[in-house]
């Protein structure tokens, strides 16, 4: 028999103390699943990348554009059905806070060769016919209420710029929905078209080309002979491409935010190591001060595993508690986490999966930091107990 009525009287025995443990859980708890959230966003690209897909880009870097010309070569290549031109635009909407990415596309093949968006709004007909047509993703338009279907959506062009310093304007046709990490829901589309004749006019200075184009391939087709037969498409350049999986650009794209999930992970041991010696002292002084109760607990009769489980039962209850209310903040901040960093974390969310993990580590804390002082307490004799305490 234990008297597990005695675990919420010593907790009450020291409020302070266990609501400073309790609120130290907690807040390592709710790092530990931002944390573990971060990471797992920045690799679902990657995971949720399609087979059929593959990337050109340039061998010497993704900054340096393809010629136009290459794009009816690559489309020859035994495999190809389509491709679509991909140009990172970088503009401005009214501060330079409020950054989000815009690219220029081959508005014709954009939805074939990406089925998982889906236009939720509008429609991808009156994207097509509108020469300043764009869609953006249902993120951008909650972050943006001012950006709905007919809209006008102006772009100061930083790497574009227009004559004179006028802003691009571009009519909003349609908000999509990205079924998959791959694509996120924070991006603007418009018609590569649109930037080709204003280069073309002189009314914007700018290099010619297309940073990379994006390849849908024909099913059952063996990627790697397509890649192959790309790359020694352009061997002899006039420059030279490197063709990679969506996957592994995807790859390529999060190393060169440095090694975030290595820092992520770093973090987050450091957070739990700490928090783990915390509640260690405090499970240690708990059970220095209830030497003499466990030393009567054991005169009355109750067997050496009573004073145990106390003490276990009081870091669970501890860590569990801590626990739940970190999850549960973890949950509640991340639509504002997915605002804050929707543009370089997309796809942040507190999943079923992490907050699972998160609360076995808090379980498993109370139960590693009850261990010795159990331990202590059921070796402990009466007698022993009777001589600390004096």
């Amino acid at each position: 028999m234990i008297p597990w009525k005695l675990v919420p009287r010593y907790l009450r025995a020291h409020p302070l103390r266990s609501f400073l443990t309790l609120g130290s859980l907690t807040v390592a708890v709710f790092l530990l699943c931002f944390l573990y959230s971060v990471v797992t966003a920045l690799n679902a690209g990657v995971a949720s990348s399609s087979s059929s897909r593959v990337i050109v880009q340039s061998a010497v870097s993704l900054y340096v554009n393809l010629p136009l010309s290459y794009q009816p070569k690559i489309e020859a290549v035994e495999g190809v059905v389509e491709t679509c031109k991909w140009q990172w635009f970088g503009g401005i909407y009214q501060d330079r806070s409020n950054f989000f990415a815009q690219f220029a596309v081959d508005h014709e093949t954009l939805l074939t060769t990406y089925p998982e968006i889906e236009m939720i709004e509008g429609s991808d007909e009156e994207f097509q016919r509108l020469r300043t047509g764009c869609i953006i993703g249902k993120n951008l338009a909650q972050r943006f209420p001012e950006l709905g279907v007919g809209k006008t959506l102006p772009l100061l062009g930083a790497i574009f710029p227009r004559a004179g310093g006028e802003a691009w304007e571009f009519q909003i046709a349609g908000i999509y929905e990205s079924n998959s990490a791959n694509v996120d829901n924070n991006t603007m589309f418009f018609h590569f078209d649109y930037l080709e004749e204003s280069m073309d006019t002189g009314t914007v200075i700018a290099d010619p080309g297309v940073g990379l184009f994006v390849v849908r391939l024909e099913e059952g087709t063996k990627t790697e002979d397509v890649q192959r037969s790309i790359d020694n498409e352009f061997s002899a350049g006039p420059q030279r491409v490197q063709t990679t999986t969506e996957a592994e650009f995807q790859r390529q794209f999060v190393t060169m935010l440095g090694s975030v999930p290595t820092l992520m992970g770093s973090i987050g041991g450091a957070v739990l190591f700490a928090i783990l010696l915390a509640v260690i002292n405090t499970m240690m002084m708990a059970a220095r001060e209830r030497t003499q109760d466990f030393g009567i607990l054991k005169a009355l009769g109750f067997q050496d595993r009573a004073a145990a489980c106390l003490l276990v039962a009081e870091a669970l209850l501890l860590s569990v508690a801590g626990g739940i209310l970190g999850v549960g903040i973890a949950k509640v901040t991340a639509p504002i986490f997915q605002q804050v960093m929707g543009t370089t974390v997309p796809g942040y969310d507190v999943t079923s999966h992490t907050a699972t993990v998160a609360l076995i580590i808090a379980i498993g804390v109370g139960a590693i930091a009850s261990l010795v002082p159990a331990w202590q307490a059921a070796r402990l004799r009466p007698i022993q107990a009777f001589r600390a305490e004096g």
